[in-house]
């Protein structure tokens, strides 16, 4: 089961680090489920990944406090908008935007919520 968890985590990794350089791919969630199968399956990655001075204190942030900061807030807005954008764009079913857009308030709304940072 280690070696699923550590695959996950691999996996996540990757593809956090891919959304790190493309504008529409989510980086910090993919290294949040990153940090989770690396608990779970190596303390030598884990460790790794929660001391990476570009990642580590965004994952620290969520899992102390559900925290999300400013600018990480205000790159997903940008992010949904750009996605909900490509979609009129290219020309997407309006029942399709209409679900999209749906979604995306939803997704919007949550990060919105989230606290700045650690709370005092």
């Amino acid at each position: 089961m280690r070696t699923l968890w550590l695959i996950g985590g691999c996996t996540s990794f990757a593809l956090g680090a891919v959304g790190a350089v493309l504008p529409l791919l989510p980086t910090v969630p993919f290294m949040l489920l990153a940090a989770f199968c690396f608990a779970r399956s190596s303390d030598r990655f884990h460790d790794w990944l929660m001391e990476h001075p570009r990642f580590g204190q965004p994952i620290a942030d969520w899992r102390e406090h559900g925290a999300i900061t400013r600018r990480a807030k205000a790159w997903a807005m940008a992010a949904l908008a750009a996605s909900f954008g490509i979609s009129l764009a290219v020309g997407v079913a309006a029942w399709a935007l209409a679900l999209q857009a749906a979604a995306l308030s939803l997704v919007a709304l949550f990060i919105l919520t989230r606290p700045d940072g650690p709370r005092r």
